[in-house]
């Protein structure tokens, strides 16, 4: 044994191990540069150099689209947490607190009301933190309380989606959202009110076969993956390879599907000028939209 090795331990007595968040950087999955978390925060969430959008999270979303980032959050309906008394390698219901610590939100979606561009609008925004954004009862109750507040005030009403699907974990009854969920848009629609859908990365499954297709118009981030089955399974069911960029927003764009895609920065300003267009129609038909901040409270 040398003299340096006797006196390691010593050292490392004296010199404490700096202590280093494991959140300090991120990786794009775009293009595999390394940038600083701040950076990312500062940018919108937006890759700087390839402009790959990353997950967002709803408080920062929330802040950007609505005026000086002041909204209000709309409280949850109440609804059974576990409906079929789901387990399978845990309960479903010790998923859901685990979810609710890991996201810091209570459930999948958030409904907020708020003015954009000076118009009084609402707002439904998933988290794909929470157990992947999945719609269960509380996410389709969710929808429709803001369905109901939206043609109650007469305010356009946005979704935002970003989820996997339907939530296994309840079983039929979160396959029956992808029905309510849309009667939900047609309550919306039967008052000649605007209903935006702004499709993130992912939206599929049962979401983005319901609702979230049902938009007046249909808004896509860069590079979202939409689609209702994976590339993968389709492709093993065809037996033969997917076009390049298959099921990408700019995909859907090109076919039909998706209306326009537009850059997270620049949402909030067609977002309102999308409303003030459509809402100005519906005013001619005699349809009363609120715009008035006394409406906001």
């Amino acid at each position: 044994m040398n003299w340096f090795t006797q006196l390691r331990p010593k050292i490392r007595s004296f010199v404490k191990k700096s202590d280093v968040p494991d959140n300090l950087w991120a990786k794009c999955p775009g293009c595999e540069q390394m940038i600083f978390s701040k950076d990312l925060d500062s940018q919108s969430y937006v890759c700087r150099y390839c402009q790959h959008h990353f997950q967002i999270p709803v408080t920062k979303r929330m802040a950007m689209l609505f005026d000086n980032a002041e909204y209000s959050v709309l409280p949850m309906p109440s609804v059974i947490s576990d409906p079929i008394h789901f387990k399978d390698q845990k309960r479903y219901v010790d998923r859901l607190k685990d979810a609710s610590a890991k996201s810091g939100s209570g459930e999948a979606i958030t409904v907020a009301k708020g003015y954009i561009n000076g118009r009084l609008c609402m707002v439904s925004c998933f988290n794909f933190s929470f157990i992947g954004g999945s719609m269960g009862i509380a996410v389709g109750e969710a929808l429709l309380m803001a369905a109901q507040e939206s043609v109650s005030l007469g305010a356009p009403y946005i979704v935002i989606p970003s989820s996997g699907g339907a939530r296994m974990q309840e079983g039929i009854l979160s396959l029956m959202q992808m029905a309510r969920s849309v009667i939900a848009v047609i309550r919306v629609k039967e008052k000649k009110i605007p209903f935006i859908s702004v499709m993130t990365h992912p939206t599929t499954g049962g979401v983005a076969a319901s609702f979230a297709a049902l938009g007046d118009i249909i808004i896509a981030e860069p590079n979202a993956i939409i689609g209702f089955t994976g590339a993968r399974v389709i492709q093993e069911t065809l037996k033969r390879p997917l076009p390049d960029g298959f099921q990408t927003a700019e995909f859907q764009k090109a076919h039909g599907f998706v209306d326009m895609i537009v850059h997270r920065t620049e949402l909030k300003s067609v977002i309102g000028n999308i409303c003030s267009i459509l809402c100005h129609e519906s005013d001619k038909s005699g349809t009363t939209f609120l715009s008035s901040p006394s409406a906001f409270a």
